[in-house]
């Protein structure tokens, strides 16, 4: 994966206002001809109207208990996206320095990349407290994105900028700094963006099989289980929002910390 030449932030409110209402046009155009479909039965079971949906998000929002769940969800979701992070920057380190580390590790993170997430979630549940197994999945997910970019991030450092450290005797530390740093950061950046999507799927999923006490993922399976679809898009909805936030402040944070590393 190589670094976006796009951004977002070109659009400006417009552009990110215009998509939102198109598609909710979309939602409740096909929520009235799924109304007019089942004949005066209704549609909440199957596609409930935008309207209805938020209604049931406010309803959960004004609840101690949701914050609690959405708290606790982003904890796990968060130790995972840190943990996979940190293994997969060391790994990547470790197999673009050492080519027998990178013969006997990367087939293994390339095993990890092609596993279902189901498989692991029913392996790692044999392991693992349910409590753990989001944190656990979120990492395994995470890891061969940010070992895949941070590597090709190492392989572009300009060698010849590599071969003047040498001469000019840099440090290890200050080499990291001037060299590796910024030939990284906009390939560790575009991992990680996809990373943290990655986590909050994998990481709901995870709660939605093992379901721990107090997880988004057990309350996505409690609605569905019960038939309360606007209950499930409200809290669907939820991950969609509290991934994209995340990602933001997170991918913010890091841009502004390569700032200001620059020399």
């Amino acid at each position: 994966m190589t670094p976006s030449t796009t951004s977002p932030k070109g659009r400006g409110p417009l552009g990110v206002l215009l998509p939102l209402l198109f598609w909710l046009l979309v939602w409740q155009l096909a929520a009235a001809a799924v109304d007019w479909s089942m004949t005066g039965r209704g549609n909440e079971l199957l596609l409930p109207y935008p309207a209805t949906v938020a209604a049931a998000l406010a309803e959960l929002a004004v609840q101690p208990v949701f914050w609690q769940t959405v708290g606790l969800s982003l904890l796990r979701i968060l130790a995972g996206l840190a943990a996979g992070t940190v293994l997969g920057i060391l790994l990547a380190a470790a197999t673009s320095a050492n080519r027998w580390a990178d013969l006997l590790l990367s087939p293994a993170i390339q095993v990890v990349r092609a596993t279902p997430v189901v498989s692991f979630i029913v392996l790692v549940l044999l392991w693992a407290s349910t409590g753990r197994v989001p944190v656990v999945i979120s990492a395994l997910m995470v890891l061969p994105v940010v070992w895949s970019n941070v590597s090709k991030g190492i392989v572009q450092t300009d060698g010849q900028l590599l071969e003047m450290a040498r001469c000019y005797r840099f440090g290890p530390w200050k080499t990291l700094r001037l060299l590796y740093l910024p030939s990284l950061l906009p390939y560790f950046t575009a991992g990680f963006t996809t990373a943290v999507g990655l986590a909050w799927k994998s990481g709901v999923a995870a709660e939605v099989l093992c379901q721990p006490r107090w997880a988004i993922g057990t309350q996505v399976f409690r609605a569905r289980s019960t038939l309360e679809t606007p209950a499930l898009f409200a809290w669907t909805i939820t991950v969609i929002l509290l991934s994209l936030v995340l990602e933001y402040a997170l991918t913010a944070l890091i841009r502004r910390l390569g700032r200001g590393r620059r020399p």
